[in-house]
């Protein structure tokens, strides 16, 4: 039988008395979805990479308090590639299904990006915020269903100058066009590299200035030749062959 599993914060852990605490929404879908009751087996993971095997203590109507067994591996382990997502604002949900199937695949992170056709403009700070709690909710359940005990980062968007103020130096630094750029096979002959970032465009593509802005922080401009691909199917697309040539897609 699969994992009953459930996310609960680093902060809901009390491990000096043993007992972890479920918030609404999880407590709900334990109760009322799954309807375990006392003494049922669970698995609980924080996000950061731990699951627990726990015993449902009691449950209340907003709320579930569980005992803490033991620690144990999670269902899926972590791939060893670091990869970061970075990819253009899309319209409608389509930013939802590159955050849900790149947490899937592995990814560690994913970045919003304002450019300069990115399909969609934010209204103000507020606007933002809540899509990236919408992102990050939906990172949380793709992570549940997918096996991961930690849950990917969904970054504020930002603008395309500021992304590189936080690239890792040691990053494989990768640029996904549909112009200009050699073939992911040409960069097989380096050294199979620990953290990979990675940006994709909107529909519109890439502005010579952002292309050449890239190169000049060191991005490989790669382009994967064949069919032209949405947006969103490239933005998956990459994170499987990543994973597939320095992860642990095989």
């Amino acid at each position: 039988m699969s994992r009953r599993r459930f996310y609960a914060p680093p902060n809901a852990f009390k491990l000096q008395d043993q007992t972890v605490s479920l918030a609404a929404e999880e407590a709900r879908h334990l109760r009322d979805v799954l309807r375990l009751k006392s003494g049922d087996e669970v698995y609980v993971f924080d996000g950061t990479g731990r699951e627990f095997c726990c015993t449902v203590s009691n449950t209340g109507r907003d709320s579930a308090e569980l005992s803490i067994g033991v620690e144990v591996d999670p269902a899926k382990t972590e791939s060893q590639l670091q990869l970061k997502l970075c990819v253009a604002l899309l319209k409608g949900e389509k930013f939802d299904l590159v955050v849900q199937k790149a947490t899937e695949l592995g990814v560690n992170k994913v970045v919003p990006l304002v450019t300069r056709y990115a399909d969609i403009h934010l209204r103000d700070e507020a606007d933002a915020a809540k899509r990236v709690a919408r992102w990050q909710r939906i990172a949380l359940e793709a992570a549940k269903q997918s096996g991961r005990a930690f849950v990917p980062e969904i970054g504020l968007p930002v603008g395309f100058d500021s992304l590189f103020a936080g690239t890792n130096d040691t990053d494989l630094r990768l640029m996904f066009s549909e112009r200009g750029g050699s073939s992911l096979n040409s960069l097989l002959s380096q050294p199979a590299p620990g953290s990979v970032t990675a940006l994709v465009g909107s529909e519109g593509g890439w502005s010579d200035e952002e292309i050449e802005r890239a190169r000049a922080q060191n991005f490989h401009v790669v382009t994967l030749g064949g069919r032209i691909l949405r947006a969103e199917t490239a933005a998956i697309t990459v994170a499987a062959l990543l994973q597939h040539l320095f992860g642990d897609l095989k």
